[in-house]
């Protein structure tokens, strides 16, 4: 992979190029259809009830599902997202800045998946997406608001199966081999307690910069102050 400097003058230009790049694995090759050489994860908290029944338009859930598209939920000190909005869900491509020790690195996803369903004695609203090529991971991540119908308990779920890809680069592949799994699941635990955390105070509905790009989380921007250049991965020699 090739790598080129990206700046937050850049963004937009970056954000605009990821509908280029395609998901940068072989579904068939993936859980459930192989589960070897891949990392599966099911994680989950409760943030709270409402009456029970289906989602309320003005509970809980729904509030929670609202900071789940917005992307509110992460880490800031390990990820931030970038993307365009307002704009629909289903095909939305993130920008995704990764921290990793004095590293920053610009990564694509592509939300290809959405749902709406009650299933099992539960109201689930959710959302996928995948890595795109140049992204140091390949696997699908599945943000879910969960609320079962006879208790009204709900919950926050990650569920998610992931690789690490092909990483030209030896520093940069043995960082990842050392420190990316750790990192994963930080984040995973980190954005599980955020939500919980945030939905005591929920921020306002997400607003676009000039340039029509929403930074998530909204308290911080993506580059976090830091002068620092990111790198935007590319495939090629």
């Amino acid at each position: 992979m090739r790598r080129r400097p990206v700046r937050e003058d850049d963004l937009a230009e970056v954000v605009g190029e990821l509908s280029l790049r395609s998901v940068n694995y072989a579904e068939q090759e993936a859980p459930p259809h192989v589960v070897a050489g891949w990392h599966q994860d099911d994680m989950r908290v409760v943030l709270g009830r409402e009456e029970p029944g289906k989602i309320a338009d003005d509970g809980l859930g729904n509030a929670a599902a609202e900071l789940v598209n917005s992307y509110e939920f992460a880490d800031p000190a390990i990820l931030r997202a970038v993307y365009r909005y307002p704009g629909d869900l289903i095909g939305r491509n993130m920008l995704l800045v990764g921290r990793f020790l004095i590293l920053r690195f610009a990564m694509g996803v592509r939300i290809t998946e959405a749902h709406d369903e009650v299933r099992d004695g539960e109201h689930r609203i959710g959302w996928s997406y995948q890595t795109l090529d140049g992204h140091l991971e390949q696997g699908k991540l599945t943000y879910e608001i969960a609320k079962n119908l006879a208790s009204g308990t709900v919950e926050f779920r990650i569920r998610a199966h992931s690789r690490r890809a092909r990483i030209r680069n030896p520093l940069i592949a043995l960082g990842f081999r050392l420190f990316g799994r750790r990192t994963q699941v930080r984040f995973y635990a980190n954005a599980l307690e955020r939500l919980a955390r945030t939905m005591q105070a929920p921020p306002a509905p997400p607003q676009p910069h000039d340039d029509g790009l929403v930074r998530a989380p909204a308290d911080r921007p993506p580059f976090g102050g830091d002068p620092v250049t990111i790198r935007l991965l590319h495939p090629g020699k």
